[in-house]
């Protein structure tokens, strides 16, 4: 599908216009030009806000090339101003599997300096790939499945170059995860069904910073919210939040609606389809599409069809129905329109600056998941206090001298 282009530059006008912070590195870095004859790969979502960023590094004096982190995140008037713009774009909206794959080859095979991920699948590409590594001088991890990833391959001793993990910096997943999963996925959710969330018994699966974010939400939309949980730290933290917590098998049993936050695989299956309540609606918040069991869904129902966009109704042999909306892929992409803006102005400040740092250091920093460098973290905190009018205190000599005493303990 092709996207309209007027249509695109709007939208990539408007988030522009409020991304200052990320707007302020596109205009240092038109001036310093830190990426020039450098090839930077980035594998995100590919829409109006990415489309900032991608621009902004372009402005530094890479070649850029993008590709779609998932197959329906896709804005394809975006895609439009992106090429308009002489970004390297290969995304299309509803894209195949073969056809997202294909995009993901192409970026391995534009030989990047320095790799703009989410969840680290270009990562694992490149490392799959007898050259692949060869001039990467690094990349960075937005999301908590890739950081996840590059971890286990740092401990296996095969991460081949430095990965800055942008997902932990402050700046992002208590921001990101919380505000922008939390909004964006209602969001989503609401898009899809048109229904109502108050007095609905709405299931949350993880309290990491993204389920606390979908749960605080629901909560302020009138919901009675359910917390299920594996780690037993988070789960007390859910209950003393006022959450009630109990095991999926207890929570599929009473839930309207289930949203899945937590990476990993297989959290909503065939035990908890059998007891699930009629009409229920599952969506997922992680990164993959793996945390609804879409094929154990399909193997359990008697039929299904799609009864209106981004929503596919199932049906059992008893008589029951459930519906999985936008094919258990990220609902804040599939059927809405992703993290409001301010909030991806945060993110890709901090994706823009921590590419450049690769770009500068990169060659000289160890193959292991590095920490966003403080300076950046904090430089983007500043900045994003000023829109808001915030000054704050600094501290006195005296209280520097205190602090540092006591951070090392004399």
């Amino acid at each position: 599908m092709v996207g309209d282009l007027e249509r695109g530059r709007q939208k990539v006008d408007w988030a522009r216009a409020h991304m200052p912070i990320l707007e302020g590195v596109r205009r240092r870095f038109e001036n310093e030009r830190p990426f020039d004859g450098l090839v930077v790969s980035m594998v995100l979502h590919v829409e109006a806000k990415t489309a900032a960023l991608a621009m902004a590094i372009q402005a530094g004096g890479a070649k850029v090339h993008l590709a779609a982190g998932n197959p329906l995140s896709t804005d394809d008037d975006a895609v439009s101003a992106l090429r308009a713009e002489g970004v390297h774009t290969l995304a299309e909206k509803g894209e195949s599997l073969a056809a997202y794959r294909s995009a993901i080859d192409a970026m391995r095979d534009a030989n990047p300096h320095v790799i703009v991920d989410d969840g680290a699948d270009l990562v694992a590409l490149v490392h799959n790939h007898p050259n692949g590594a060869n001039r990467v001088r690094g990349s960075t991890e937005e999301t908590t499945t890739g950081v996840t990833r590059l971890r286990a391959m740092e401990r296996d001793g095969t991460l081949r170059f430095p990965a800055i993990d942008v997902n932990d910096a402050q700046m992002k997943h208590l921001f990101d995860n919380r505000y922008g999963t939390g909004q964006s996925t209602l969001d989503g959710i609401a898009n899809a069904t048109n229904l109502l969330i108050a007095g609905k018994v709405a299931v949350v699966a993880g309290y990491g910073w993204c389920g606390k974010g979908v749960a605080s939400r629901l909560r302020g939309m009138g919901a009675d919210v359910v917390v299920t949980e594996v780690d037993p730290v988070r789960a007390l933290e859910a209950r003393l939040e006022g959450f009630r917590v109990m095991p999926m098998l207890d929570a599929a049993a009473i839930a309207d609606l289930i949203v899945t936050v937590t990476g990993n695989t297989g959290i909503v299956r065939s035990e908890h389809f059998r007891v699930m309540k009629d009409g229920c609606l599952l969506a997922n918040s992680g990164h993959f599409d793996v945390e609804v069991s879409r094929t154990e869904l399909e193997g359990m129902a008697v039929a299904h069809r799609p009864v209106r966009p981004h929503v596919v109704q199932y049906d059992f042999a008893d008589g029951r129905k459930v519906y999985l909306l936008g094919e258990g892929r990220l609902i804040n992409l599939a059927a809405g329109q992703g993290h409001p803006v301010e909030i991806m102005d945060l993110s890709f400040a901090l994706q823009a600056l921590s590419a450049e740092h690769i770009a500068k250091h990169g060659t000289k920093m160890a193959p292991k998941v590095h920490a966003v460098p403080e300076e950046i973290d904090q430089g983007v905190a500043r900045a994003a206090l000023a829109p808001f009018g915030v000054a704050i205190d600094e501290p006195t000599e005296e209280q520097r001298r205190y602090a540092k005493s006591w951070n090392l303990g004399t």
